[in-house]
């Protein structure tokens, strides 16, 4: 009889991928397991859910509070109103003002934040000086600051330099507080690479620039995905950085959609409250989407070796 067992020797020499025996019957902990999943799922997309619902449906449906029955009439009018035509405030133009406002932010805060924290874990990891670990632990205790207490003096330095409520003072505010879980993560990957590879790139004559963009940035695609995941939903979720330091010109999604919440003349929209909401949230989850299974295998990658 034909042994079924496969050594790891087998596995390696012809390609053998290891899996698991699959389960032939269902126990009382798979159940267990599987109710457990299910209600947790609902528990997370039923708001998300009532919300989709709720846009979808005229006011004459609203006020008859089946708040969970299918839209008997559905229509797309208060996404086109929420877009282009709600009222924040004085003015009635829409959620899309503060969506191009949020890319404005978003783009600059990421591209920079990712790129420092990059060089920064790539130098302390390869490059460290006297005094290195004693910076990364400074640094790393910014993080676990609560964002309130640097409001005030920032708002005072921001304003004897002249950014205060620009889009450059809530850009450099969003790379600030982005450094240090940046560095961390780019330090852990790093760290976890071979050293012999950065030992050959110095023989061959390599500078600190050089074997960063020619050795270590190409190999960095998964944190590198984890990375821009973690900085676009912090930068599109922020809500007050970018009330306290964007200005009035310059202010985020976030903040539209509070005050198109917050503003009501006549009637309150539900329908068009919801639909901003969905709005608000969609490039977040679109990220998460697309880039799901690279998020996964970066955090394996950076968590190896700390």
């Amino acid at each position: 009889m034909t042994s079924a067992v496969v050594t790891s020797t087998d596995r390696a020499r012809g390609g053998i991928t290891a899996r698991g025996r699959r389960p032939r019957r269902l126990t009382a902990g798979r159940i267990g397991l599987y109710a457990f999943l299910a209600s947790a799922a609902l528990f997370f997309l039923l708001p998300a859910w009532i919300m989709l619902l709720t846009s979808l449906k005229p006011m004459e449906e609203i006020r008859q509070g089946t708040i969970f029955a299918l839209p008997l009439a559905p229509t797309l009018e208060a996404w086109a109103a929420a877009w282009g035509s709600a009222c924040t405030g004085l003015t009635c133009e829409g959620i899309s003002v503060g969506f191009w406002n949020s890319v404005r932010i978003l783009v600059p805060s990421v591209i920079l934040s990712v790129l420092l924290g990059a060089l920064n874990g790539y130098a302390l990891s390869f490059w460290p000086v006297r005094g290195a670990n004693v910076l990364f632990a400074i640094l790393l205790a910014g993080a676990f600051v609560p964002y309130q207490v640097f409001l005030y003096p920032l708002v005072r330095m921001f304003s004897s330099v002249g950014i205060y409520n620009s889009l450059a003072g809530i850009v450099l505010v969003h790379v600030i507080f982005g450094m240090p879980i940046m560095t961390l993560l780019f330090r852990n990957f790093y760290a976890s690479l071979p050293r012999e590879l950065f030992n050959a790139a110095r023989v061959d004559g390599g500078g600190f620039f050089t074997i960063f963009l020619r050795v270590m940035l190409p190999m960095s695609t998964p944190i590198l995905v984890v990375a821009v995941i973690l900085q676009v939903t912090g930068v599109w979720n922020d809500f007050i950085l970018g009330l306290t330091f964007a200005g009035r010109e310059n202010l985020p999604m976030t903040v539209q959609l509070n005050n198109i919440v917050n503003s009501t003349h006549g009637v309150r929209l539900y329908n068009v409250d919801m639909a901003a909401t969905v709005l608000t949230g969609v490039v977040p989850l679109a990220i998460y989407f697309v880039t799901g299974r690279w998020f996964v295998r970066g955090i394996a990658a950076g968590a190896v070796k700390g």
